[in-house]
C-alpha cells in the first residue's frame, strides 16, 4: 500500500512544532512574501531555515507557499525568494500563477505544486500541468469523489493533493473579489477580509436608511457563510479514491485546532494503512472539540445544496478551551504556558499523540518565578503543575467549555 501524506498548516514556527508532534507528515507554510496569508505571522528567512532543518531533523517534509498572483515589477523579487527557498532545500513550493511556475523552473529543482486556485477540475488540465513539470496538484475544492477517481486514473502519476478540513471559501477555488471590493484588500494577494462572514442587510434605492434582512433571525442574515468540510466520516471512500496527500486547511488557526485536527486524522490515516479500517466517531468527537462552524463533506458526495450554507448565524462552536501547553519537565513537575485561566480543582483533559484523551483532576499549581502555590492562573502566565498520567513536552490541556463560542482559539 503506498504512504498517503498528512499535510498540516503551520502559520508560524510554534505551529509546526505542534503539528510534527501530533503526527503530520509535513506541514505547508509561507514566507513573508508571495502568501495568500499575508496577515499571518507566517516565516522570516532565519524561521524558515529553521524550519527545514527542524522537519528534515524528523523525517518531515516542508511546502512553501508561494501562491499569490504577482505583477512584473514584483518578479525581480520573486527570483531572489524562490533561488533562496533553493538553497534551503525546501521539500516544494506551492504555486498558482503560469509565471511563478516558470521562475521556478528556470532558477530551481524545487518540486511544484499547483495550488487549488488553478481549479484544476478534470484530468486533462491536471495532465498538462503535470507534463510542463509539476509533481503534484492540489485540486479545486469544487470535485466529488468520484471526479477524484477519474482524474487519478487518467493521470496515475501525478501526485494528488485534496482538502479535508477546514473553512471553505464561498467563491470557486477561492477566486473572490469580495474582500478587494469592500475594504481593499485583496483576497488573490493574501490580504482577505472575510466579508462573507458579515452580517449584510437590504436597502431600496429611494428609501435609503431603510435597511431589511435579507434573511432574518435574532443574530441577523448570512448570505454568503459556508459550513466548514469535514472529510471524517467519508475518510476511507476519499482514500480508495486515490489521494496522495491529504490537507489540512487553518495556517491562521491556533495550536489548539492545529492539534486536534491532525491527532484525529492521523489515527484515521492509521487505521486506513493498517488494511483493517473501522470508522470511530471519537474521531468526530475531537474534531467537534475545537473552534468551527457546521460541518458538511463539501462537495465529495455532489453538489452542496442550500443547507450547505449558514444563513442563520455566524458563531463558531467548539466543546473545549486549550487552557496551556506544557513547555518543560521539572523535577516531576510539568511546566505550563497558560493560554486560558485554569483552577485548582478543574478536570483538565491531556490531549496527548497516543489514541484517546486522559483526564485528570488539576491539585497544586506553583507559580513558575515564585514557586508561591496558587489556586488561579490567568492567560500569558507560566506555571508548574503535577499531573497523574505522564506528560510529553508540546502536549496541551484543555477543558471543558460552553458549546458556542466567538472567533477562533488561541
Amino acid at each position: 500500500m503506498k504512504k498517503i501524506e498528512l499535510l498540516s498548516p503551520a502559520g508560524n514556527p510554534e505551529k509546526l512544532e505542534v503539528a510534527f508532534h501530533y503526527g503530520a507528515d509535513a506541514v505547508y507554510l509561507g514566507g513573508q512574501i508571495f502568501t495568500m496569508r499575508a496577515m499571518n505571522s507566517n516565516f522570516n528567512h532565519d524561521e524558515l531555515k529553521w524550519a527545514v532543518e527542524y522537519s528534515h531533523n524528523l523525517g518531515k517534509k516542508v511546502y512553501v507557499t508561494v501562491n499569490t498572483i504577482p505583477f512584473s515589477n514584483e518578479l525581480p523579487a520573486l527570483e531572489e525568494y524562490v533561488k533562496f527557498l533553493n538553497t534551503i532545500k525546501v521539500d516544494g513550493v506551492i504555486v498558482s500563477d503560469l509565471g511563478v511556475f516558470q521562475m521556478v523552473r528556470e532558477n530551481t529543482n524545487l518540486n511544484i505544486s499547483i495550488s487549488t486556485q488553478a481549479s484544476n477540475t478534470n484530468w486533462k488540465s491536471v495532465k498538462l500541468w503535470h507534463d510542463m513539470g509539476a509533481k503534484r496538484i492540489v485540486l479545486a475544492r469544487e470535485l466529488s469523489l468520484d471526479d477524484i477517481k477519474i482524474i487519478k486514473d487518467n493521470v496515475p502519476t501525478v501526485e494528488i493533493e485534496t482538502f479535508i478540513h477546514g473553512a471553505m471559501c464561498m467563491s470557486i477555488s477561492g477566486r473572490c473579489l469580495l474582500s478587494n471590493y469592500l475594504t481593499a484588500r485583496d483576497a488573490n494577494r493574501g490580504a482577505c477580509a472575510h466579508p462573507c462572514r458579515w452580517k449584510y442587510y437590504l436597502m431600496e434605492e429611494k428609501r435609503p436608511g431603510e435597511f431589511f434582512p435579507v434573511f432574518e433571525d435574532d443574530n441577523g442574515a448570512y448570505i454568503f457563510d459556508s459550513k466548514d468540510i469535514c472529510t471524517i466520516e467519508v475518510f476511507d471512500e476519499l482514500l480508495n479514491a486515490g489521494v496522495d496527500s491529504l490537507k489540512i486547511e487553518g495556517r491562521m488557526k491556533g495550536i489548539n485546532y492545529v492539534a486536534s485536527v491532525t491527532k484525529a486524522y492521523r489515527e484515521a490515516l492509521d487505521s486506513f494503512e493498517s488494511g483493517n479500517y473501522n470508522y470511530d466517531s471519537k474521531w468526530l468527537d475531537e474534531l467537534q472539540t475545537v473552534s468551527h462552524r457546521h460541518y458538511i463533506p463539501g462537495f465529495l458526495k455532489g453538489k452542496p445544496d442550500s443547507q450547505s450554507h449558514n444563513y442563520f448565524d455566524a458563531s463558531y462552536k467548539q466543546t473545549h478551551k486549550m487552557v496551556g501547553k506544557v513547555e518543560a519537565i521539572e523535577a516531576g513537575l510539568y511546566k505550563i504556558a497558560v493560554r486560558n485561566q485554569i483552577k485548582v480543582g478543574d478536570e483538565v483533559e491531556a490531549v496527548t499523540p497516543h489514541p484517546g484523551i486522559n483526564k485528570f483532576i488539576l491539585g497544586k499549581m506553583l507559580d513558575f518565578e515564585t514557586k508561591a502555590e496558587i489556586s488561579v492562573a490567568n492567560p500569558n502566565s507560566t506555571v508548574l503543575i503535577a499531573s497523574s498520567i505522564p506528560l510529553q513536552v508540546l502536549d496541551l490541556l484543555r477543558v471543558k467549555s460552553e458549546n458556542e463560542t466567538r472567533g477562533g482559539e488561541r
